[in-house]
């Protein structure tokens, strides 16, 4: 679990903020002493053959080791449209899960995780899908240096309110670096986002593009909420922390955990980079 290995990294202060934005704390945690907290991390999509999924872990001590157990025994649920709740099966890893039902378009789903006596929770309505019209490489010269860099053309509807997250992969390796963006100032156009990416002097060199790789790039149309909570994570950080939890990261989850609950269209393309 990334997320939870990179949570670790960072003394932080913890912004716990409703899901309609209308109450905020601040909680200060030193991660050398802090109680655990658990991480949701809950994920459904409009692909008809992947079932909702929901992980959770917990943090530990910034000196303690980098194994993160799943856990287990949670009562985990999710309703689709205010109906009924779904309860997702229990896999023994730390994941849970259902094919009860897959996501919908225009749907909004609430999840439910009781762990012993508290109950945490989350709402995340599912976006519009909007087409990833083409992906392809072009070569940017950043600071001296060229590189290949993926693009991912679409249009964006009109309307301000949507919101994106695209995952690179290259050889099947995932890129670390965030990509997000909203359309506050890309309203009802033609979009070219090109997917810029840095590198430390120490880092893998199997992240760059080069010719004959296998480049792929997932497209999700996220709703305003889970798109601050990305976006707070890369502005928060650089580099090796590129994926750490940030000061103040904003969560769609009430309760006091950390992580996010998403439903999002889903689409991707592959290219071998010429």
């Amino acid at each position: 679990m990334q997320t939870m290995k990179n949570i670790c990294r960072l003394s932080l202060v913890l912004l716990a903020a409703s899901f309609l934005g209308s109450c905020e704390r601040v909680i200060d945690i030193n991660l050398n002493n802090a109680s655990p907290k658990y991480v949701i991390e809950g994920v459904i999509t409009n692909q008809e053959d992947v079932a909702p999924k929901v992980l959770i872990s917990q943090t530990k001590n910034f000196s303690d080791d980098n194994n993160f157990p799943g856990i287990t025994g949670a009562t985990v649920t999710i309703s689709d449209n205010g109906g009924a709740p779904v309860t997702l099966d229990d896999k023994g890893d730390g994941s849970y899960t259902t094919t009860a039902f897959y996501g919908t378009i225009g749907h909004t789903y609430a999840l439910t995780v009781t762990i012993g006596s508290t109950t945490y929770t989350a709402t995340s309505a599912m976006p519009p899908l909007v087409n990833m019209d083409s992906l392809y490489v072009s070569k940017e010269t950043l600071f001296g240096d060229e590189k290949n860099i993926a693009n991912v053309d679409f249009k964006d509807p009109a309307g301000k309110g949507n919101a994106y997250r695209w995952v690179q992969y290259v050889n099947g390796k995932k890129e670390k670096t965030i990509f997000v963006r909203d359309d506050d100032l890309t309203d009802g156009n033609d979009v070219n986002r090109k997917l810029f990416y840095f590198n430390d002097d120490d880092d893998d060199k199997s992240r760059d593009i080069k010719t004959g790789d296998n480049l792929r790039v997932d497209m999700m149309c996220i709703d305003m909420n889970v798109y601050k909570y990305w976006y707070s994570l890369d502005a928060s950080a650089t580099g090796e922390n590129q994926q750490a939890t940030p000061a103040n990261p904003v969560s769609n989850i009430k309760g006091g955990a950390l992580g996010y609950f998403s439903a999002h269209t889903y689409q991707t393309k592959t290219i071998i980079v010429p």
